[in-house]
């Protein structure tokens, strides 16, 4: 292959992917996405479920750990896929929904990857604020660019993760973790009653890389590495920042400060050498905003197959950086209930059909035919993850607790809106998908 070549490689879904990530990259890249500031922010879900009494540390970790260990096990499945095929996220859902039905999810997923890069862009500029100073307008901007930049050149900046940013990243978790701990761990009372909602907020954050997850595992060496690889990666590196973040709610952030998404960055800053630790989770926060540009523009090629990934990227990142300059507050809980509602019914249709009912002959060409049943048990496990938890977002959640009332449903204590959506969108699409499919 000449060098021309070689550059052309990968800059539209016309040129193939080439299958360079190892088990050990995919375990550094997952892990690492894992380890980010906003896991903390939404720990104080966790342990303060909304609408019920807080919960007692054993509960929140169990919690945690049933939350990402479910969410992670997903998107290891959703990784395999992608590297069976070589296709990106939103070019595999052609072969669920056919071409013109998977532009519906992908509209889902790039309005998700949008905010998710301006969150994080946001997280790592108020951060750095915290630690050096200076203008926030200034390090935001700085911020998006150079996600951008890791965007425009996805494979090398994966490499430079993996022999960097990891090893450092690990060694000041290590360090907070034992600095926490030290500090004075007051575990405090608390109760069960809101488990299941807190596993709901847990699996949420995998579960919103899961429309992504094919974009870096289609590069892998074997589908059997990008599903450990992912699997382990995601469940180690965000299941210690949930504890992280649990821990740190208990013993270093003031209650006043509880619901603010950087109180966990300006609490650092209170322990010895907490401030060089927050420092390094800086530098690897880029990665989240990196890997969220990529796959914005992957969403985009599928809806534009042709159009260059590299100028794609320049846009998203400008695109994105304009709205972290435009945002104060994030209605938090109420993004990570959104994505479990739309992304956990969806992958639950996503894996039964490919694993059982379609058993991976699915049409990924643009000539792809609409297979409008696909829909259906993504619509009714998006009911009833609404019935069941209506989420915190004033309007939209009076309207589900209002048909609630009108049905006479009353959610019980021990249901998971996550769990109960997954399968009833799994099984709705394991009995009437075997014969849509002998139609077609």
């Amino acid at each position: 292959m000449t060098m021309e070549k070689q550059r052309e490689v990968g800059k539209n879904l016309s040129h193939e992917a080439p299958k360079v990530l190892s088990l050990l990259d995919q375990i550094s890249l997952w892990g690492s996405l894992g380890i980010t500031l906003t896991i903390p922010a939404a720990a104080v879900f966790v342990l303060h479920p909304y609408g019920t009494p807080s919960l007692s540390f054993t509960a929140a970790v169990v919690a945690v750990i049933v939350g990402v260990g479910l969410g992670s096990f997903v998107l290891g499945g959703a990784s395999k896929i992608g590297a069976e095929t070589g296709a990106p996220s939103m070019v595999l859902l052609r072969g669920l929904f056919g071409n013109r039905g998977s532009r519906i999810p992908t509209v889902f997923n790039l309005l998700q990857c949008l905010g998710w890069t301006a969150v994080e862009v946001l997280v790592i500029s108020h951060a750095a604020k915290a630690v050096v100073g200076g203008s926030l307008m200034l390090w935001t901007v700085g911020a998006g660019a150079l996600a951008t930049l890791m965007a425009i050149k996805p494979l090398g900046s994966v490499r430079v993760l993996r022999r960097y940013a990891l090893a450092g990243a690990i060694v000041a978790t290590a360090y907070l973790l034992y600095a926490v701990v030290r500090h004075g761990v007051h575990l405090g009372h608390g109760n069960w009653s809101g488990f299941w909602l807190a596993v709901d907020v847990a699996i949420a954050l995998p579960i919103s890389w899961a429309p992504l997850a094919a974009d870096y595992s289609r590069h892998s060496r074997s589908p059997r590495s990008a599903f450990i690889g992912t699997l382990i990666g995601f469940f180690l590196g965000a299941g210690t920042y949930f504890v992280l973040g649990l821990l740190a709610l208990v013993t270093i952030v003031a209650s006043r400060q509880q619901g603010d998404p950087y109180a966990f960055s300006q609490a650092l800053l209170v322990l010895p050498l907490g401030i060089f630790a927050l420092l390094i989770l800086i530098v690897d926060e880029i990665d989240e905003a990196f890997a969220n540009v990529y796959s914005t523009v992957a969403s985009i090629q599928n809806l534009r197959p042709l159009w260059d990934r590299r100028k794609l990227a320049v846009a998203v990142g400008i695109i994105s950086t304009a709205i972290a300059l435009s945002l104060d507050v994030v209605g938090y809980e109420s993004f990570l209930f959104a994505i479990g509602a739309i992304f956990v019914p969806l992958f639950a249709v996503v894996l039964v059909d490919w694993y059982f009912v379609s058993h991976g002959s699915w049409n990924l060409s643009e000539s792809a035919k609409l297979r409008t049943w696909t829909l259906f048990p993504w619509a009714v496990g998006f009911i009833v993850y609404q019935l069941i938890n209506p989420g915190s977002a004033p309007i939209w959640s009076k309207l589900w607790i209002n048909i609630d009332t009108a049905i006479h449903f009353s959610p019980a204590p021990w249901m998971s809106a996550s769990i109960c959506s997954f399968l009833s969108a799994a099984l709705l699409t394991l009995v009437i998908g075997p014969r849509f499919h002998k139609i077609k």
